[in-house]
C-alpha cells in the first residue's frame, strides 16, 4: 500500500515512534527531495537505506501511475520535506490515482503546520478553512482575497517571507485594517515566533523584512446584520435559477447567519 508519512516541521523530536519504525523497515520511499529524506534518516539515527524516488510538483502527475503499480507489490512510503504529504505538498495526484486503481492508502499522522498555527493563534478553531499560498501577483492576490472577504471561518494561509509584507498589506486593504490576525514563524524551531495583532499592525511589523517558514492565521469576517426579506428574495432567486430549495436555503443561511430552517419555511410560505 501507500503510506503517507508526516515528518517534523522543524524539531526532529516530534517524529513519532511509528514513523521511525516504518522508515527503518522501508524498502521504497517517494520523497519530495531525496536529499532532505536522507538527512531525515540520518537525523533520526536510521541506518536503513531504502530506494529513494523523487516525487515533487514537477513530476508527480507523470509518476503517479508508475508508483501506484509499484505499491501493489510493496509498501511505498511517501515523504514531503516537512509536515503532511498532500497538504500544499506533493502527494495528492498519487493518492487520487491510488484511489481510482483500488490501491490501499494509509497514514502515519504527525506534525502539520496548518493545525499547529491554528492551535496557537488564539483565534476560533471550531470552524476554519485552509487557503494555501496566495497568488504571487498583486492583482490576482487581491482578487482571491476579495472572494474571501465575507468568509466567516478562521482562515489559514502559507506565505513566503519575501512576500509576507505585501500579502499582509493586501489583506488589510481588502479585509479591513482592524481584522485580527496572527503570523506564526518558524514553528517548533529555535527561533519560533507567534506575532498577534491587527492586519495593519502586522503589515507594519513585517515591512522591514521577515525570515523563516511562515503561516498566517486570519479571523473570519464578523457576523452581519442580515435582512430576512432580502435573504428570502435571494433564496427564491436561486430556486428560480434551478437550485433545490433545500440547497438554496442552506447556501443563503451560510452567507447570512440566518436559520436554514427559517429560510426554508419562509420560502415555502411565499409559494402558497
Amino acid at each position: 500500500m501507500i503510506i503517507l508519512a508526516a515528518t517534523p516541521i522543524g524539531n526532529l523530536g516530534d517524529a513519532s515512534a511509528r514513523l521511525v519504525e516504518v522508515l527503518s523497515a522501508a524498502t521504497v520511499v517517494a520523497a519530495e527531495d531525496t536529499r532532505v529524506a536522507q538527512r531525515l534518516l540520518a537525523g533520526l539515527g536510521i541506518e536503513n537505506r531504502p530506494r529513494l524516488i523523487p516525487l515533487h510538483e514537477h513530476n508527480e502527475r507523470e509518476r503517479a501511475g508508475e508508483l501506484v503499480e509499484l505499491a501493489r507489490d510493496t509498501d511505498l512510503v511517501v515523504l514531503s520535506d516537512a509536515g503532511m504529504p498532500t497538504v500544499s505538498d506533493p502527494g495528492f495526484p498519487l493518492v487520487e490515482a491510488a484511489a481510482a486503481a483500488g490501491v490501499g492508502v494509509t497514514i502515519i499522522p504527525g506534525p502539520s503546520a496548518v493545525l499547529s498555527a491554528l492551535a496557537v493563534s488564539g483565534l476560533p478553531t471550531d470552524r476554519f478553512t485552509f487557503e494555501g499560498f496566495l497568488p504571487r501577483k498583486q492583482g490576482e492576490r487581491t482578487a482571491a482575497l476579495r472572494a474571501l472577504a465575507a468568509e466567516p471561518r478562521t482562515m489559514v494561509f502559507f506565505d513566503s517571507p519575501n512576500r509576507l509584507a505585501d500579502s499582509l498589506a493586501d489583506l488589510a486593504a481588502v479585509f479591513g485594517a482592524d481584522r485580527r490576525a496572527v503570523v506564526c514563524r518558524e514553528l517548533t524551531k529555535l527561533f519560533e515566533e507567534v506575532r498577534r495583532g491587527t492586519l495593519a499592525e502586522l503589515a507594519e511589523w513585517a515591512a522591514p523584512g521577515v525570515r523563516g517558514e511562515i503561516v498566517v492565521v486570519v479571523a473570519g469576517a464578523p457576523a452581519r446584520d442580515a435582512d430576512p426579506e432580502a435573504a428570502l428574495a435571494q433564496v427564491l432567486a436561486l430556486v428560480a435559477d434551478g437550485m433545490r430549495l433545500k440547497d438554496a436555503a442552506a447556501e443563503v443561511a451560510e452567507a447570512t447567519g440566518l436559520g436554514k430552517r427559517d429560510l426554508y419555511q419562509a420560502a415555502l410560505a411565499s409559494r402558497r
